[in-house]
């Protein structure tokens, strides 16, 4: 979603501006002055120690400020999130190569699993571990992120779409449960709306977590400025954003080892983050291509799928964030009303990445839909269709 983004450059900046002020203090330090001598004749060199002392503790954290910064903005953990990749191949999308993974074990509905953008589908760690037990899984990255490859011309929502379906018809040949966080909501919506009869055929169900209807800029705090700001300002940037990835890339990297990063990212969770799902959050918007990314928040602006719900035709189970500044409350509301019979909840003293910090309460309102679905008639997977595996 573009604020997460926005609040990562703004703060990017900061810390470049602190890497700044520490070489311009080590400069002056180094290059001293003259002052007169205490006796009056002559004129004496000397250097401001502070000058080096200071200099010294900005460049430290400048490169080393993400252990700090990670300790006091979140709670320490007692179950990790991690970056866990297990066997997975790739299978052709629209002008991309994309990376799946099946996971789970069990005999339950098989769970299609989009993730929100900038992130890959290593995000999916604790859902895996949870879900897995019942539910044969499917994770993939979107175009462009994590292991998955793509053109520009593939960062589009309606190209995601289509490499969903791609994705499901490798995947399994009975029907599917679809479940998408923030932009993988998106793509799930505009799946329904462009192919609507695919979804009849083969979804069970659609579970949307912190997601949108609409472009974002409408439904996030600050909307009517950031909408202002869209064409003279947004666009502009992630223009040349995705012009000049190699700098923005050096200073994303530089964002993170500050700890700079992780403060922008700070702002997309409620009261119950960890110290690892910060990080692994972070890691994963830091190490994806910033051109990608920026392309993809060009997409969103120039996205709308307000009334595609309306004749979906399968149960949907919509899972809000109480305190959701990305994706507000008031869209996650939005959607379920479209929905005859729709089930919402709303998660309390949560923000855009709820279904990390409150994973337990997001696990159990999909477990309990789930359940209430239809029982799969085949879960035979087809091999994942003509696939190039991953060594």
């Amino acid at each position: 979603m573009p604020l997460i983004p926005l609040l990562k450059l703004v703060f990017g900046l900061l810390s470049l501006l602190i890497l700044g002020t520490a070489v311009w203090l080590f400069w002056t330090w180094w290059g001293g002055y003259l002052i007169p001598a205490d006796d009056g004749v002559g004129l004496v060199f000397v250097r401001d120690t502070w000058r080096l002392w200071t200099g010294l503790g900005l460049l430290a954290f400048s490169f080393m400020g993400r252990p700090l910064v990670t300790v006091l903005l979140a709670r320490s953990d007692t179950d990790p999130s991690t970056a866990r990749r297990e066997d997975g191949v790739f299978i052709d999308g629209v002008d991309a190569s994309l990376y799946v993974e099946r996971r789970g074990a069990g005999s339950g509905l098989p769970l299609v699993l989009t993730h929100g953008w900038g992130l890959d589908s290593t995000i999916w760690d604790y859902a895996s571990r949870a879900l897995g037990a019942r539910h044969p899984l499917v994770v993939w990255d979107l175009p462009g992120l994590g292991r998955s490859k793509v053109k520009p011309s593939g960062v589009t929502l309606p190209a995601f779409a289509e490499d969903l379906r791609r994705v499901v018809m490798s995947s399994s040949d009975g029907r599917v449960v679809l479940v998408g966080h923030s932009i993988g909501g998106m793509t799930i919506q505009t799946l329904v709306r462009d192919r609507p009869d695919f979804v009849r055929d083969r979804v069970a169900g659609v579970v949307l977590i912190n997601t949108t209807y609409t472009n974002p800029l409408r439904t996030m705090i600050v909307s009517r400025l950031l909408r202002a700001l869209q064409k003279p300002v947004l666009e502009p940037v992630f223009h040349v954003m995705a012009w000049l990835q190699p700098l923005f890339w050096l200073g994303a990297w530089q964002g993170y080892l500050s700890g700079s990063a992780h403060m922008a990212n700070r702002l997309g969770f409620g009261r119950y983050v960890t110290r690892s799902q910060l990080e692994h959050t972070t890691l994963l918007a830091t190490r994806n291509p910033p051109g990608v990314q920026a392309r993809g928040n060009l997409a969103m602006f120039h996205w709308d799928a307000t009334g595609a719900l309306r004749d979906l035709g399968v149960p949907l189970l919509v899972l809000g964030g109480e305190v959701d500044i990305v994706t507000r409350p008031d869209a996650s509301k939005v959607m379920a009303a479209e929905t005859p019979e729709a089930a919402l909840e709303m998660i309390d003293g949560v923000n855009h990445m709820g279904f990390l910090e409150r994973a337990d309460s997001y696990h159990l309102a999909i477990e309990t839909f789930v359940a209430s679905l239809p029982a799969p008639v085949d879960l035979q997977p087809p091999g994942l269709g003509v696939v190039t595996a991953l060594r």
